[in-house]
């Protein structure tokens, strides 16, 4: 079965220097039907004004990962790191027994835009910790990338669940086939352009999940970017 989450439906947040779309229930969005799917808890899809951010405000119990599309994200945290992400890198930041953290813009002419994404842990009480990465082949088509996965295979960034992360970037036309194992699920995202899936259409900001079937396929209707989450 393919549930469409269309970007329309969204929860809105704009506080001028914000603009952010919310794919589940998050801040002062609240909707009892959009709590997440699966471990997959928070998507957000955030715009922010050059040299403004999200000063220093905490987390707990909770993987976050952050996935620039256009510009550069400051990160600073309470673990001493300090670094600019940007399109082509992807952060994993463990918050566990609680981590403090502040997100800019780091440019003081240009917007950025990036996912922002929470997975829950497979426990609570973890270790805080951080890590970030460059893909080199994150902007081939015709793939599907994986960037976070539970045991860091194939170079991805270690997540604490048992969860894969999936990027993938398509032309038009190019047609990618992922196979959904029994009992799992998926979730798919367009961060830009737009796609089928199966016989159904995305555009950037849609979102599906994807439960009791055996292969997901999506076909770019022209350049799409698109995250594949492999869930249990």
């Amino acid at each position: 079965m393919i549930t469409i989450r269309p970007a329309g439906e969204r929860g809105h947040t704009n506080l001028g220097w914000l603009d952010s779309y919310h794919t589940f229930s998050f801040g002062d969005y609240r909707d009892p039907d959009q709590m997440g799917f699966r471990d997959l808890r928070v998507i957000n899809e955030d715009r922010v004004r050059p040299g403004k951010g999200f000063g220093t405000h905490g987390h707990r119990d909770m993987e976050i990962l952050s996935i620039v599309l256009e510009g550069g994200l400051e990160h600073k945290d309470s673990l001493g790191t300090g670094s600019v992400i940007k399109p082509g890198e992807v952060q994993r930041m463990t918050a566990g027994t609680g981590v403090t953290h502040s997100e800019y813009n780091h440019s003081k002419t240009d917007e950025v835009r990036f996912l922002q994404i929470w997975i829950l842990p497979e426990r609570e009480g973890l270790k805080p910790g951080y890590e970030q990465k460059a893909f080199p082949d994150a902007g081939s088509r015709g793939r599907l990338l994986l960037v976070a996965s539970r045991d860091g295979r194939e170079g991805s960034l270690t997540i604490n669940q048992d969860a894969a992360v999936y990027l993938g970037r398509l032309g038009s036309g190019q047609r990618l086939v992922r196979a959904i194992e029994p009992g799992r699920h998926a979730w798919v995202q367009v961060a830009a352009g737009a796609v089928t899936l199966g016989e159904r259409s995305l555009r950037a900001g849609d979102g599906a999940s994807v439960s009791g079937e055996r292969s997901l396929a999506l076909v770019g209707k022209e350049d799409a970017e698109v995250l594949v989450f492999d869930l249990k």
